[in-house]
């Protein structure tokens, strides 16, 4: 068995795809946390179908209890706070998706440049790299939050800003050890252009590790929204979970249901992320399910 195949469990003839799968769906853990993450994306999907309302509309009185007139009450204005959920939800995951898109791009490109180049490029980067990872995250987010207009878009782009590092390393360290590997020699002997080994040779093996750090920048990044939308940053346009949690936290003592179903939820759909996360880790590495 060469090296190439060593490396990476998914191109290995003995660990097909399906077999990854099989050891995926084995782990208990992993399968709740897709079962949660499924009722998540579903209540994004299909939800909107079933509750057609205006989440900001007024339909009850102000903070009423959760009973059979309003399953989860009303929040302060008298806004359902279930359909504020299922709302809520697309907005959310739909802020945690493109995040992370955002991260992964910037993450990637840095760190395939700097890995794979190395001298005076993996310097620089990770000079760059380092200023950015010694800058306190969520200050600094505050801070450029707060010289614009808070909308979807500078959240999003905020989110990357501070989460990129980790990505970025990560990806270096997989190219700094596949790019010596005599499968990698010899495609550069025949000629291959360096674009080509980087994005066909060298990036599909490193992937298995990177897809578990994109399942779990997921989660970091919903929380990092609703840790903005509590302290007032978030986008009052945005009927997000963090918004909702945000709005009532001053009213917490008189309404606790408008900060706990969100919050709930928000709990949920991380856990799931978490869960998904392990279980990807364990089925592309099997070297620790034998530990």
């Amino acid at each position: 068995m060469n090296n190439r195949q060593e490396l990476n469990p998914m191109v290995r003839p003995d660990r097909p795809v399906v077999e990854l799968w099989l050891m995926f769906f084995a782990n208990k853990a992993a399968v709740l946390g897709l079962v949660l993450w499924l009722l998540v994306v579903f209540t994004a999907v299909f939800g909107l179908t079933i509750y057609t309302g205006d989440p900001f509309e007024m339909v009850g009185a102000p903070m009423t209890p959760p009973g059979a007139e309003f399953l989860l009450g009303t929040d302060y204005l008298g806004r359902d706070v279930l359909t504020g959920i299922i709302h809520g939800a697309s907005i959310t995951l739909a802020i945690g998706f493109s995040a992370t898109i955002c991260t992964v791009i910037i993450g990637v490109v840095i760190g395939v440049l700097a890995g794979y180049y190395g001298r005076w490029v993996d310097n620089l980067l990770m000079r760059v790299t380092e200023f950015f990872q010694v800058l306190p995250p969520m200050l600094f987010v505050m801070v450029l939050i707060s010289l614009f207009t808070p909308s979807i878009y500078l959240i999003v782009l905020a989110i990357a800003v501070v989460s990129w590092t980790g990505m970025a390393r990560l990806t270096r360290a997989e190219f700094l050890k596949i790019k010596e590997l005599e499968y990698v020699t010899a495609e550069r002997a025949m000629g291959a252009r360096n674009a080509s080994i980087m994005a066909k040779v060298i990036l599909p093996n490193a992937l298995p590790p990177l897809i578990v750090a994109v399942a779990l920048n997921v989660g970091t990044a919903i929380l990092f929204e609703a840790a903005l939308s509590f302290l007032g940053l978030g986008d009052p346009n945005a009927y997000s979970w963090g918004y909702m949690i945000g709005s009532s936290r001053e009213y917490i003592w008189d309404s606790w249901w408008t900060i706990t179903f969100p919050g709930f939820a928000i709990f949920l759909t991380v856990l799931g992320v978490s869960l998904i996360g392990d279980g990807l880790n364990d089925a592309l590495n099997p070297k620790l399910r034998e530990l």
